[in-house]
């Protein structure tokens, strides 16, 4: 049993790989768009993890030291953040869990200071997140 996952509540990013986001940690809310309702809020219904993004973070990551800009995102939830039992319309019920795998995308790179101004070479940087309910009561499985 864990706790169940409810419009609007707190997506926080928190390690990403090496790099450092400007600024740290940033957070979002998730939207649900499952059919049940439990005291007025929808839940979160596995998919509505693909839905949440924070666009246009600026990045560091050494020795790109010059802030590049890219966009962090749920890439995957861990197992122990889906019910197994509980649904809502045939669908599995988003819970607190542990960690998800988060991803950056990066859209424009850092960079090394002049003169030499190589940009970062990788596309993506993966990390992870948590999220953090407002209901501290209502649990499933």
């Amino acid at each position: 049993m864990d706790l169940i996952i409810m419009d609007g509540d707190t997506v926080q990013f928190s390690t990403i790989g090496a790099i450092t986001l400007l600024p740290p940690m940033p957070t979002t809310v998730i939207k649900a768009s499952g059919e049940t309702t439990i005291n007025g809020k929808k839940v979160c219904v596995e998919g509505d993890e693909k839905k949440v993004e924070i666009a246009n973070c600026s990045y560091i990551i050494p020795p790109f030291t010059i802030p590049g800009s890219g966009t962090l995102k749920i890439n995957n939830l861990a197992p122990n953040q889906l019910t197994q039992k509980s649904k809502s319309d045939n669908k599995s019920l988003i819970l607190k869990g542990k960690l998800f795998i988060a991803i950056f995308e990066v859209k424009s790179p850092a960079k090394q200071p002049p003169p030499v101004n190589a940009p970062d070479p990788l596309p993506m940087h993966i990390g992870t997140g948590k999220l953090i309910p407002n209901n501290i009561k209502i649990k499933a499985t």
